[in-house]
C-alpha cells in the first residue's frame, strides 16, 4: 500500500517515538507499504520545527535524515484537481495534489481539513485508523 504521511503526523512522530503517530509512521514505512512524502512536507516541517521547537532541531535533523532514506519524497504537480476543491484549507491542497498523483491509496493525517473532505480516493485515514488497517 502507497501511504502519504501528512506533516502533522510526522511532527508527532518526530517528537515522541512512543505514541500513536510515530506507530503509523513506522507501518506505513515498512514492507509491504511504502511511505510517501512531498517537498511540501518537508518545508512544513521545518518551519514548523524553527517557530515552535527550536531547541529541537538537532532531533529533527535526525529523524528527516532516517525517514528521507526510506521514504519516497513525491513530486507536487502544478495542475490543479477538482477533486482537491473539497479541502477548505487552500494550503492542504498540494499535499492532496502529490497523493494523487502518486497514486497514494492513504493519505495518513490528522487533519479536520483532510478528514472532513468527503474525498475516498485516496483513502484519508487518521494514524489511529490506519494501524487498525
Amino acid at each position: 500500500m502507497r501511504v502519504l504521511i501528512d506533516t502533522n503526523v510526522l511532527i508527532s512522530a518526530a517528537l515522541s517515538a512512543t505514541g500513536t503517530p510515530f506507530q503509523a509512521y513506522i507501518k506505513a514505512a515498512s514492507y509491504p507499504n511504502r511511505g510517501l512524502i512531498c517537498e511540501q512536507n518537508v518545508d512544513e516541517i521545518k518551519r514548523i520545527f524553527n517557530k515552535k521547537f527550536p531547541n529541537r532541531l538537532a532531533a529533527l535533523d535526525k529523524f528527516l535524515s532516517v525517514a528521507l532514506m526510506t521514504l519516497e519524497l513525491v513530486p507536487i504537480p502544478t495542475d490543479i484537481s477538482n477533486l482537491e476543491k473539497q479541502v477548505r484549507d487552500v494550503k492542504d491542497r498540494p499535499i492532496l495534489r502529490a497523493a494523487i498523483e502518486a497514486k497514494a491509496d492513504v493519505l495518513l493525517t490528522g487533519d479536520k481539513d483532510f478528514l472532513e473532505s468527503g474525498i475516498f480516493t485516496p483513502k484519508i485515514m487518521t494514524p489511529s485508523e490506519f494501524l487498525e488497517y
